[in-house]
């Protein structure tokens, strides 16, 4: 079997999205993709509750703490925490376009200032021994996107990084709502294509619009690595093919199996007073387009919310998808378990 690295698919880091919940069902389907932490500024992490912000569960490995911030020394304080609780990269955002972003002077508005960015990369590698990574954009406003790209990364690379993360898209921060700018900007693949030829040397990992296995098997001909966005989040059920097709594993976990295995955690995050729905609402899509997906995600929504929902809501939703879906479940010899779950 061929050994590739976790960069080869990430599953990219999205505000109010890939929190732990989210991180642990991506993990039950797929064993090898990177996972990445919503962003948090170094404000939280110095001065907020890291017991909150930074937990995540030892399964998600190898998983990523995406950083914002633009003070070197901030950087390398935070980045020396993550580190330190054993994430596996650190990883700068140069690439959000929110307005709460730019107001901080972080994300997407730092590609106007590629020295600052050098400088704080220097810093966060100084800091830690794990990989430091950026993930940006190809450029901001009326930028020339080869000059913004390829200045930013050069500089980065004298500063000691290998790793870049580029979403192919310019982000307009005069204009342009963050939803807008998730759509609107115009995709340019083959810049990014373009880095890579012309810096053989650096891992480039492509970022945005790419909704299938199938784009990202025809990006990996010229990149090293795909990131998924709100692809592998609407439809998770997608990175259940993804350690078979992409890191040449024996086997695909279906969404039924994904399931059984993220019941576990479900339990133990309900036994220390976590509410269902916190968990459940990163599931809804995992039956997509599967005979009872509409009453899967009904149920979840409907009754996960109320007080005191448990497993057996996980049960009940479970059943309304067609037995075909269930097959997973089935085939190891759970499916009485799930009864049983209900009964109690």
């Amino acid at each position: 079997m061929t050994k590739f690295q976790t960069h080869r698919l990430s599953v990219a880091p999205m505000m109010d999205w890939t929190d732990r919940h989210c991180r642990v069902l991506h993990r039950m389907l797929s064993a090898r993709a990177l996972l990445y932490t919503e962003m948090l500024t170094t404000g939280a992490v110095l001065h907020g509750d890291r017991a909150r912000l930074l937990a995540y569960s030892p399964v998600e490995h190898p998983v990523a703490l995406q950083l914002g911030g633009s003070e070197p020394a901030d950087l390398a304080a935070a980045a020396r925490i993550g580190a330190d609780l054993g994430y596996d990269e650190i990883n700068l955002n140069v690439g959000c376009p929110s307005d709460r972003v730019q107001s901080g002077r972080f994300g997407a508005c730092l590609m106007r200032e590629p020295e600052r960015v050098a400088d704080c990369m220097a810093a966060m590698g100084a800091a830690v021994t794990v990989p430091v990574t950026v993930k940006c954009r190809i450029g901001v406003d009326d930028q020339d996107p080869e000059a913004s790209l390829f200045g930013l990364v050069d500089l980065c690379a004298k500063a000691g990084v290998s790793h870049f993360v580029v979403h192919a898209r310019k982000a307009w921060l005069k204009g342009l709502s963050p939803k807008e700018n998730r759509d609107i900007p115009p995709l340019d693949y083959p810049l990014v294509w373009r880095l890579k030829r012309e810096r053989p040397e650096l891992t480039i990992v492509i970022n945005g619009g790419i909704g299938s296995l199938d784009d990202a098997e025809a990006h990996l001909a010229h990149v090293d690595g795909v990131m998924l966005g709100r692809a592998a989040y609407h439809t998770p059920g997608l990175l259940g093919d993804v350690d078979r097709r992409l890191f040449g594993e024996a086997a695909s976990v279906g969404p039924a199996a994904a399931v059984a295995a993220y019941r576990d955690y479900v339990a133990s995050e309900l036994a220390r007073g976590t509410h269902l729905a916190a968990m459940t609402r990163h599931m809804l899509g995992l039956f997509h387009g599967a005979p009872g997906a509409r009453a899967w995600r009904r149920i979840l929504t409907v009754e996960g919310v109320k007080p005191g929902a448990g497993l057996e809501v996980i049960d009940r939703a479970l059943e309304a998808v067609t037995p075909a879906a269930r097959s997973g479940l089935e085939a190891q010899g759970l499916a009485g378990g799930l009864e049983a779950g209900e009964a109690a």
